[in-house]
């Protein structure tokens, strides 16, 4: 199969929405358009502006949270779908004529996919995820999972921010709603979202492959990834035990936009939090910078400009654009690769030597002075306690709403209606699901009040 060829499986039913209702198009804006704008007014995103980045609770209100770092992600998604829209315009022109697409679609489907690449995240990031896993696999939590498979329990006991974006993304929470399919976005933005496509079981992190490091989806929407899947056409790679796919190309953008964005931004909130110097960021920037095609009159630019904190904010933009080009080369040299499935890596992974080295360091030096920092680990611990006392409360409440009426009622309704009926699963799913959904304040509030404690932390 020709690279052409698989190019129009994968993108031919791309412009199809998920769901009964919808077209492709309002006539003002394309569908993957439709689908950032959509992904922008949904409450889930609202609420990531109060959901850790780097700092619980920063005291400073320049320091990134996680929307703000969802909308820097997709600023360089929309960079790399673009430039990668331009070149396959170039490549195969009578190809995008008869999908009708151009360098556009690219861009807003990788921008939106990456706008909502960290909606599923609960609250204190992934700290968070370690929280609600250790809450299901407590004593506390066994008499309500007996009834279980291994893999409903393992979709619990293994909480994964990434399945619950999708479940976010592609389900309607509250039963009654007539509309069904979450935000309903084209099959695309879906394909160009999910990183890891399997389910929980079996663990195939030993295989090598980044598809395979974790899982993308929860049990109650296997069929609607499945149904994905099939019109995108990903590639099957499935055990004798579970199911799981090759990832669809454009992921691997909304990946490297995050792994961009993350790794440098973090850098310069490092500098704001007084953890990193001007001169250790220097250090790490500028031979980055150096790597790619520098920009005309770098150097003079940055000498001129007055005060650290401009300089750092220039060369975190220089730096991102220098990855961003690098990147979308590292597409292209790869491209029959990604387009055959044997790619299965990060794109960030595979740039020259200078530039990979440099962005190990930084993961290295961010980890010591940034993620490790008493601060990080004192808060984050606190999430620890406060995560399973909800889940314990609110778990209580699902199965036994008459002897837990205050908690029950406390419960959104949308979520109180999807956890009714006879079915275990569902009732401990959603439960994780609301409280995954709470922002960081939310939770800490909500746990205080609790306990009688008076103010915010």
């Amino acid at each position: 199969m020709t690279k052409a060829e698989h190019w129009y499986r994968y993108l031919k039913n791309a412009h199809l929405r998920l769901g009964k209702t919808g077209t492709q198009s309002d006539g003002v804006r394309s569908s993957f358009q439709r689908d950032f704008d959509r992904i922008v007014f949904a409450e889930p995103f609202r609420q990531l502006q109060n959901k850790t980045q780097v700092l619980p609770f920063p005291d400073r209100e320049s320091i990134r949270n996680r929307l703000t770092h969802s909308l820097e992600t997709s600023s360089a998604g929309r960079s790399l779908g673009y430039m990668l829209g331009e070149y396959l315009q170039q490549q195969y022109p009578a190809l995008m004529e008869e999908l009708n697409m151009d360098a556009n679609d690219f861009a807003f489907m990788v921008a939106a996919a990456a706008l909502a690449h960290d909606i599923g995240n609960p609250p204190f990031g992934h700290q968070g995820e370690v929280a609600i896993s250790s809450f299901f696999r407590s004593p506390e939590a066994e008499p309500y999972m007996e009834n279980l498979t291994d893999k409903q329990r393992a979709d619990l006991q293994n909480f994964e921010g990434n399945a619950a974006g999708f479940h976010i993304l592609s389900h309607t929470i509250d039963p009654r709603s007539p509309f069904r399919g979450g935000l309903r976005l084209s099959l695309g933005t879906y394909g160009a979202f999910v990183k890891y496509p399997k389910e929980s079981l079996p663990v195939r992190k030993d295989e090598g492959r980044k598809s395979l490091k974790k899982y993308g989806f929860f049990q109650a929407g296997a069929e609607t990834f499945e149904e994905i899947a099939q019109a995108l056409h990903l590639i099957p790679q499935h055990s004798p035990d579970g199911k799981a796919w090759k990832r669809h190309p454009l992921v691997f953008l909304t990946e490297a936009a995050d792994d961009i964005c993350y790794s440098i931004i973090d850098l310069e909130d490092g500098y704001h939090l007084d953890r990193i110097g001007y001169e250790h960021i220097f250090g790490l920037l500028d031979p980055l910078i150096r790597t790619g095609k520098m920009p005309e009159n770098y150097a003079s630019y940055l000498n001129k400009i007055p005060g650290d904190r401009q300089r750092i904010a220039y060369m975190r933009a220089t730096a991102i654009n220098t990855l961003v080009h690098l990147v979308v080369d590292a597409f292209r040299q790869n491209e029959e690769e990604i387009l055959n499935g044997n790619f299965d890596k990060s794109l960030t992974s595979v740039l020259p030597p200078p530039t990979r080295h440099i962005l190990k360091e930084i993961e290295k030096i961010s980890i010591q002075r940034i993620y490790h920092h008493p601060a990080v680990l004192e808060k984050e611990a606190a999430g620890k306690n406060i995560l399973p006392f909800l889940l314990k409360k609110f778990t209580a409440a699902v199965f036994h709403p008459d002897k837990h009426k205050q908690y029950y009622l406390l419960m959104p309704e949308a979520y109180r209606q999807a956890a009714q009926g006879d079915n275990d699963y569902h009732k401990l799913l959603y439960t994780a699901l609301y409280i995954g959904s709470l922002s960081d304040r939310q939770a800490v509030r909500s746990y205080r009040k609790w306990h009688g404690a008076e103010g915010e932390w």
